[in-house]
């Protein structure tokens, strides 16, 4: 008994176990190159057609790319076409060259006779497989076609999970690259913390720029209060003038690409190859702005690589502020030392403790509003056994105004020997301050000789707020305001006078600086004044000098609130 075979029944066994193999070839692979090589090189086998090729769409442009073609074309791989076909036939499963004819490009006007197979999944269109006519002269037959449809479809599915893959594993190399990035940010934040150096900081931000980036060229500016200055560069043909470096600055928001017009205003860029400025903000405050050349390797830039960049800018620009606080605290704690250094000069001027003088009940105390300050006082013996107090106030504060009160306390000592009056020595103190020092500096000053055995008070007041002299069973204050010009304003032209006045047991004189009178509110518009001090001095007239003076700085701290605005300086005395 023989068998009988139909060649149509082979025929379709072959198709069926065709597209079963393919299927799980096409379906196990995750190359696109690697499927859609496979889907030409099947379907010109078994169709015997010269010329196949594939066009991918591109959501984003619209425009069909020529991923892969075989046989010979009048265009190339990779070539883009724009098919006006294809926005009205994307649901036919395939499509005649001869229904879509006049929408087909110039680019593959070569076709005639070929067919379009759409190539989609459910909910995606993703392109179109083309083949040309049979190398014989013989039409496609519908099961040829139903077997390339079949083909398409399992195709379709194969290369939309071969991209799925592709992006799942370019999230994974991007995942796999950001991690890296931030185990990179944090060795670095550690080795940054570590240092107090700001070249060696600038030398780790270089390298970690040409390790990870591969940025050979860069730029990093940094604005420290009012000015603007180079932190880092490396491979820069000129250094950045000052000019330059503030017009990039403020110039650069969040990132500037580098075009023709922004390199035609800054040679610079365009002459060291700068690709981008990117701003470097903290706390949303400008503080730097870096510059980056093109990369080694000539990839763009991309976004992460943007956040990188300011990231690691942020980390090496903070470790370099800290720099600058830790100079800026030494430097603080280098003054301070020396300040108290210079307080404890200058209290070595003044008389400590407060000398015991026949006749007197005697207090005194300066209080300076800084740590040296420009008051002064002093209580003197004279070779005759008398002595001399004076009080001063230097214009200023600090340094300036305690340099210059030494040189009166020096000078005043140097005269004290010297038989001259109170006037003639002041004169000559007048001259030499004026000759040696500023003409913006000056100084008020009073000083009197206390002659014990008269019982007499000799004084010269040379600019200075007049003490206050409270004569036994008065409430009228007199005040000392004879004498002459301030210290050092002018020359010594008209003499200096002196003025005597009698004490009697129970007087009381104060002699003050512009630091009791002149102490503010915390307002700011309302002074202490006289009043209120002589209104202090009344009422505790009957009690001792060191008293009166307690009361009186009280009574100043009360008004201020504690807010010492300017030196305060007290010398009283009561005549026993």
């Amino acid at each position: 008994m023989t068998s009988s075979t139909n060649p149509e029944e082979n025929n379709s066994r072959f198709e069926l176990k065709t597209v079963l193999e393919t299927t799980r070839m096409l379906l196990e692979s995750r190359s696109k190159d690697f499927i859609l090589q496979n889907l030409l090189l099947i379907i010109m086998g078994k169709l015997l057609v010269p010329k196949a090729g594939i066009l991918l769409f591109d959501n984003k442009t619209g425009l069909y790319t020529l991923s892969k073609i075989k046989g010979s074309f009048n265009f190339e791989q990779n070539d883009t076409v724009d098919l006006a076909f294809s926005k009205t036939n994307k649901s036919k499963s395939h499509v005649t060259y001869d229904m879509c004819q006049d929408n087909v490009p110039n680019l593959i006007s070569d076709m005639d006779g070929s067919i379009f197979f759409n190539l989609r999944t459910v909910n995606r269109h993703i392109g179109y497989l083309f083949i040309s006519k049979k190398a014989v002269d013989k039409p496609i037959q519908q099961s040829e076609l139903e077997f390339i449809e079949s083909l398409s479809i399992i195709s379709s599915a194969a290369i939309a999970n071969s991209e799925m893959f592709d992006e799942l594993k370019a999230t994974n190399q991007n995942l796999d690259h950001r991690i890296h990035e931030l185990n990179t940010l944090f060795d670095l934040s550690k080795e940054f913390n570590l240092l107090v150096d700001r070249e060696k900081i600038s030398r780790i931000f270089k390298f970690a720029l040409l390790g990870q980036l591969f940025v050979r060229s860069f730029f990093l500016l940094y604005k420290n209060t009012d000015s603007v200055e180079v932190l880092a560069s490396s491979n820069l043909s000129n250094p950045i003038l000052d000019s330059t470096a503030v017009s990039i600055f403020e110039l650069t928001e969040n990132v500037v690409e580098v075009n023709t017009n922004l390199a035609d205003s800054f040679p610079l860029l365009k002459q060291n190859d700068i690709a981008a400025l990117i701003e470097i903000s903290i706390q949303n405050k400008k503080i730097a702005v870096i510059g980056v050349g093109k990369r080694a390797n000539n990839k763009p830039f991309t976004d992460s690589d943007f956040n990188f960049l300011r990231s690691l800018s942020n980390l090496a620009i903070i470790s370099i502020q800290k720099t600058y606080l830790l100079e800026e605290r030494i430097e603080k704690e280098r003054i301070e030392e020396e300040l108290s250094i210079a307080k404890a000069i200058q209290d070595g001027l003044l008389p400590n403790p407060i000398p015991a003088v026949d006749g007197l009940d005697l207090s005194a105390i300066t209080l300076s509003s800084s740590q040296v300050g420009g008051d002064y006082f002093d209580i003197a013996q004279t070779p005759d056994s008398n002595y001399v107090f004076a009080i001063a106030d230097v214009t200023g504060k600090g340094y300036p105004a305690a340099l210059l009160m030494a040189n009166l306390q020096s000078m005043l000592h140097v005269l004290l020997p010297v038989d001259i009056t109170l006037a003639t020595a002041t004169e000559r103190i007048n001259n030499l301050i004026f000759k040696n020092t500023p003409s913006d500096k000056f100084i008020t000053f009073f000083w009197g000789k206390f002659l014990k055995d008269k019982k007499i008070f000799r004084y010269v007041n040379a600019g200075h707020n007049p003490p206050l002299h409270l004569p036994k069973n008065s409430t009228q204050f007199q005040e000392m305001d004879k004498g002459g010009l301030l210290l050092g304003a002018l020359q010594t032209m008209t003499p200096y006078h002196e003025t005597d006045i009698p004490l009697q047991k129970d007087d009381i004189v104060v002699l003050y600086t512009d630091g009791v009178n002149e102490a503010q509110n915390p307002d700011g518009d309302e002074e202490f004044g006289e009043d209120r001090l002589k209104e202090c001095i009344l009422k505790y007239r009957d009690r001792s000098a060191q008293y009166i003076q307690d009361q009186i700085i009280r009574k100043v701290n009360e008004f201020t609130r504690g807010h010492q605005f300017d030196d305060l300086t007290l010398l009283i005395f009561k005549v026993s």
